[in-house]
């Protein structure tokens, strides 16, 4: 199995276009220690000629620019992309479905609820149904979308996307909001987890027999948007754990025996992003990495 980073950041990728925060300030001023990053997604392969996309990024177009596997080669119209899978219905995570559109087969897999959300913005109808059928994702059930690579959905704690609180609140819970997947190929697990409210018992039953996981690393610690005055809402009031802390996803997953275990979809104000930082190298004492875009594990 194969498997690309294809972006590690979290919504407006890093640096944002518009901030000048401590963190992004360094980008700026070109230090090395800081690298640029795209929006979250991750590319899947049993043999490296077909592949699926872990959600749709906003950069998805650029991704595919920096990344030779995904790129058209055997026809005036082609694309390697045969599966688009999302884990909700964050910008982030479905923008880069409006990239497309044009005229490209592919299948669509989502949880109910995040179908819903597409479906309630007809803006996405330009993704024609006869070339682009949608499936749902159920919990607790496997597909099979390409060869022996098999798909298996979990439900992670999670909200409503930004563009649906006011509507429908922003409580986290286990509604079917965010999921989490595992896929497997030939007795190797990739378990993919790029949005996480909370770190539960079932969670953690969930994760209990991967061999790679990637988790949800937006913000260091909880109240770090409001620290770094670039925002008022905490990690958990945005649904996302924060690394740090006696709760945070260090410490809560600290007992789990991955044996490759990565932070993505990371916001542009962590600290984490900056190699060298006292941070980066806390995460990586307790057996984390930082992932980057372009970063490739063969399992």
């Amino acid at each position: 199995m194969k498997i690309i980073i294809l972006g590690s950041a979290a919504g407006g990728g890093y640096p944002q276009w518009n901030c000048a925060c401590e963190i992004c300030a360094l980008f700026w001023a070109g230090d090395p220690r800081v690298l640029r990053r795209t929006q979250s997604s991750v590319a899947v392969s049993p043999d490296g000629q077909d592949w699926l996309l872990l959600n749709c990024s906003p950069d998805i177009r650029e991704q595919i620019a920096q990344t030779k596997a995904l790129q058209p080669k055997s026809a005036p119209r082609h694309s390697p992309i045969t599966h688009v899978l999302l884990t909700n219905a964050d910008i982030d995570h479905i923008a880069g479905l409006l990239s497309l559109r044009e005229s490209q087969a592919f299948t669509l897999w989502a949880s109910g609820k995040t179908h819903a959300h597409l479906a309630a913005n007809s803006v996405f109808s330009v993704l024609q149904h006869a070339l682009v059928p949608r499936h749902v994702l159920e919990t607790g059930k496997s597909i099979t979308p390409l060869g022996e690579l098999s798909v298996t959905v979990f439900e992670v704690p999670g909200k409503v996307p930004l563009f649906q609180e006011q509507e429908a609140g922003h409580a986290v819970s286990r509604d079917g909001n965010t999921i989490g997947l595992h896929i497997d190929h030939q007795g190797h697990r990739l378990s993919y987890v790029p949005g996480c409210g909370a770190i539960d018992k079932q969670l953690l039953t969930d994760l209990a027999h991967t061999e790679v996981l990637l988790f949800d690393g937006t913000l260091w610690q909880d109240d770090e948007m409001i620290t770094s005055g670039t925002g008022t809402k905490t990690g958990r009031r945005m649904g996302h754990v924060p690394i740090s802390g006696p709760d945070g996803a260090m410490k809560a997953l600290e007992t789990l025996k991955v044996s490759q275990r990565y932070f993505v979809h990371m916001n542009n104000t962590n600290p984490v992003l900056v190699k060298g930082s006292e941070e980066r190298q806390m995460v990586e004492a307790m057996g984390w990495r930082v992932s980057h875009d372009g970063l490739e594990i063969v399992l």
